[in-house]
């Protein structure tokens, strides 16, 4: 369990906050508007109303006692700036900051914060690979260049074995595991056998992926 301070209860906000208290994290949420708070708090730890680019307030929270901060302000790209850069003064140990563009991207980073997260491109490229092949059902990026996809079996690799269709050599992907009614199975071998009624999470740079699996 992690102590968190979460900034800014917009749409992106909210859900962040709901996901950490499904995970079991205690959360602490900041806004600047009341009706937002009221609505947050049965899935947060505490909340206060304040301005997070002023750095009184943002003393009076403790900034080094929280294991990770993150700014998810999104209608006021200066405010999230100046708070990015106060939480990093105060001795925040990890400050995750939004951002819906590069250059923000780059002012945010070069002002504090130690990682940035960008919710509505990381949702659209999802969506785009998503929508656009029907086998692909699911995927997470893990860098500019490698992803994982959770794919349907294409049809001619049903009935055959991992290890006779020698997909790491032909292809240069792995086959980290098989889903089947959501159970997952992580002991994948050359004998295994692949079924139409299961899925494959499959790891490898995007160019290999796409042109494996015709995205």
């Amino acid at each position: 369990m992690k102590s968190i301070l979460l900034i800014g209860i917009g749409h992106f906000g909210k859900h962040v906050a709901i996901q950490l208290n499904q995970l079991g994290h205690q959360v602490m949420a900041i806004d600047t508007k009341e009706e937002r708070i009221n609505e947050i708090l049965p899935y947060v730890t505490n909340a206060q109303i304040g301005d997070s680019t002023n750095a009184e307030f943002l003393k009076s929270l403790g900034i080094t006692n929280y294991d990770a901060c993150i700014v998810a302000i999104g209608d006021n790209f200066q405010a999230s700036l100046e708070t990015t850069s106060l939480l990093k003064e105060l001795g925040g140990k990890l400050v995750v900051s939004r951002a819906e563009r590069d250059v923000q991207a780059k002012f945010l980073l070069r002002n504090g914060a130690d990682e940035v997260v960008y919710p509505e491109k990381q949702v659209a490229k999802w969506a785009a690979i998503r929508y656009s092949a029907n086998h692909i059902l699911d995927y997470v990026e893990l860098d500019e260049s490698h992803a994982i996809f959770e794919v349907s079996i294409p049809k001619e690799w049903i009935g055959k074995t991992v290890g006779s269709l020698d997909i790491r050599n032909k292809y240069h992907i792995n086959i980290m595991a098989i889903k089947q009614n959501g159970k997952m199975d992580m002991a994948v071998r050359a004998e295994t056998v692949l079924f139409e009624d299961r899925t494959l999470l499959v790891l490898g740079e995007y160019k290999a992926l796409q042109k494996c699996f015709h995205v």
